[in-house]
């Protein structure tokens, strides 16, 4: 597969060689759309600032993209933070590539091309659909199955909002009703989602496309009233256990473990995450903040990460990107590469029940004990509940400083 793909780039990007115009973006607002199964879509927009930056938006979402190289007649437009990356030939307002993600060995085919529309209005929209959703996907799978809480708002036909799950949520998604149709989507480097439901004032009945990888089918009610389980009943020391523990190379190689003394005596948050995970990202942006503010009170973060990169090299090239771009000061630990599973990652950190999400976090107070095991991460998309996280984060904190 690697050789298929190192192939497919070398046609994408060469030309002839009597050549050597390079194309450029142009200026302007483009609609991209990733071809997935089913003959469906993942739109998303994106807009042209210059031919050395662009910003991909979704809902209230704004990505600035910087890492844009030219060759003859293509563009390689590398997402920040994660691995994925668009490339495609530019024909004038036109373009006709891929969108890659290498460590999976992942290929969506991609277009894009002038326009201000992520969806068409074709119809009025017979419902609004405002509100909170209890949510089933999957639901008649007894393996795949999971809860989740939809959080829409409508204004007309446009629908922005977000399904949380137990383990995150699914960041910012945007779209439109026609008629009875509800179709939403988001585009960020990591994931491409798709959803799509037949609605009633009540009801919704769809699929969840991830990618050309991945469909399943859901269902949601509308009930203001649901709530997801506590979030910090999940994840939890094992009988038989009274810490926590680890022990992970950085990334100059140098074994890592909370014995050491930059953790004695601190008050330590330990982040269980992946340079892949979006809302895993989500949170080290606000970890990053935090740290950087607070660390003088005698506070300690540590990051253990679980990639999907195959090698012990490339998963420290991804950790190092993520640390520059988003001003992380604390270690990051690679704790495992060549996957991403929770199994695995639980045999590394018997001490707990299970690892459910990325991101997991553990607060540790100053002589040592686990005080709390926070699973998943509501991140800005969520909105209130987002604001709601923050504070009552600082103000645990807080707490054990000053114990």
């Amino acid at each position: 597969m690697k050789s298929y793909i190192a192939l497919l780039l070398a046609i994408i990007i060469s030309s002839c060689a009597s050549e050597t115009k390079i194309n450029t973006l142009e200026k302007g607002t483009y609609r991209a759309a990733l071809q997935i199964q089913d003959q469906k879509e993942i739109p998303f927009l994106f807009e042209v600032i210059n031919e050395k930056e662009l910003h991909v938006f979704n809902a209230e979402e704004t990505i600035k993209v910087h890492e844009i190289t030219y060759k003859n007649d293509s563009v390689k437009i590398q997402m920040p933070f994660f691995e994925g990356y668009l490339i495609a030939k530019v024909d004038g307002k036109k373009l006709n590539g891929q969108f890659v993600k290498s460590s999976l060995n992942r290929i969506v085919p991609f277009t894009a091309v002038e326009s201000k529309h992520r969806f068409e209005k074709t119809s009025e929209s017979k419902f609004n659909i405002s509100g909170n959703w209890e949510t089933v996907f999957s639901p008649n799978s007894d393996e795949d199955r999971y809860i989740a809480k939809g959080i829409f708002e409508q204004k007309g036909n446009k629908v922005t909002g977000t399904f949380r799950t137990t383990t995150g949520d699914y960041r910012f998604l945007e779209g439109i009703i026609n008629n009875d149709q509800l179709e939403l989507s988001t585009f960020d480097g990591a994931h491409a989602f798709f959803f799509t439901a037949k609605v009633t004032d009540s009801t919704m009945n769809g699929h969840f496309y991830s990618g050309n990888h991945w469909k399943e089918p859901f269902t949601a009610k509308l009930n203001n009233n649901y709530e997801l389980p506590n979030a910090e009943s999940l994840t939890y020391l094992k009988e038989g256990y009274d810490s926590f523990a680890f022990a992970f190379p950085d990334k100059n190689d140098a074994i890592v473990s909370l014995k050491d003394d930059r953790f004695k005596d601190k008050v330590t948050v330990v982040q269980i995450m992946g340079s892949w995970c979006p809302n895993c990202l989500d949170e080290s942006k606000f970890y990053s903040e935090y740290y950087n503010k607070n660390k003088a009170k005698g506070i300690e973060f540590v990051s253990l990460a679980f990639e999907v990169a195959k090698t012990k090299e490339d998963a420290f090239e991804l950790l190092n990107r993520l640390q520059e771009q988003t001003g992380i000061t604390y270690p990051i630990l690679l704790a495992q590469y060549g996957s991403s599973s929770k199994i695995s990652a639980q045999e590394k950190l018997p001490m707990l029940n299970h690892v459910l999400s990325y991101p997991t976090t553990i607060f540790i107070d100053k002589k040592g004990k686990v005080r709390k095991i926070h699973t998943g991460f509501n991140g800005p998309a969520t909105g209130k509940l987002y604001t709601e996280f923050t504070e009552n984060f600082d103000s645990f904190l807080n707490e054990l400083v000053n114990e």
